[in-house]
């Protein structure tokens, strides 16, 4: 006759091992806390935790929470701030931006604009229009003069009296410092066709120079051509 199976029967009693479950690679909150109370009803009544030490676990979990959660909030900030910068982006899109540069695009019956960096004040400052084949086809007299930013606009009229055809064309600047004339940079007026924003952040598609990250724009306008707004 089958006896009744004795529901008290352990394993461990005669050797046996029980399964053990797969570790996990990190402690979540409840099963810190459930640790913690293991550990207070285990105790050795005569040797009780010591208070530092107990709360030096509690501030460390304390730790450990904060900083989850401050990565949590980061990640959302972050967030935050590509969606809020995307949407300021697509609103460069017809405008135009102000960038340093040794070339610009002459569009047909328009101008190809930008400026001089002078580190100095001086009283001769002059632009020079090359072409691809590297002709100097036309020389721009600035004048006198100070510090900073000197606008400049040419409209594809060349030295011989001619128009000169839509293009790429490069763009040098000099002045004179009091004893001889020196280069200075130059910076290219452009229009923005498009934005990229990507792992490496914003950049700006500009008609004739390609793309160039946002962090270079200097001034940004309403329109090719038109006065632009310092950044």
């Amino acid at each position: 006759m089958i006896s009744a199976i004795d529901r008290s029967f352990d394993p461990a009693a005669l050797g046996l091992g029980v399964p053990e479950e797969a570790e996990t690679e990190e402690l979540g909150q409840e099963e810190f806390l459930q640790l913690m109370l293991t550990q207070l009803k285990n105790q050795d009544p005569l040797k009780p935790m010591e208070s530092g030490e107990f709360l030096g676990q509690l501030a460390q979990f304390g730790t450990v929470t904060g900083l989850g959660e401050l990565q949590s909030s980061f990640e959302s900030l972050a967030g935050s701030l590509v969606s809020d910068q995307a949407l300021q982006a697509a609103s460069l899109v017809g405008r135009s931006v102000l960038v340093e540069a040794g070339q610009g695009l002459l569009e047909l019956d328009g101008a190809l604009t930008g400026a001089v960096e002078l580190p100095i004040g001086s009283s001769s400052v002059s632009v020079q229009i090359t072409d691809s084949a590297g002709q100097m086809i036309r020389q721009l007299e600035l004048g006198s003069n100070a510090e900073g930013l000197v606008s400049f606009r040419w409209g594809g009229e060349t030295d011989a009296g001619i128009v000169a055809p839509p293009g790429r064309y490069f763009v040098s600047a000099q002045y004179f410092n009091g004893q001889e004339m020196q280069s200075a940079p130059t910076l290219i007026d452009a229009a923005v066709d498009s934005v990229t924003l990507g792992a490496g952040g914003l950049a700006v598609n500009l008609r004739g120079l390609g793309e160039v990250p946002f962090s270079v724009v200097r001034e940004i306008g309403q329109g090719p051509g038109l006065e632009s707004v310092k950044e």
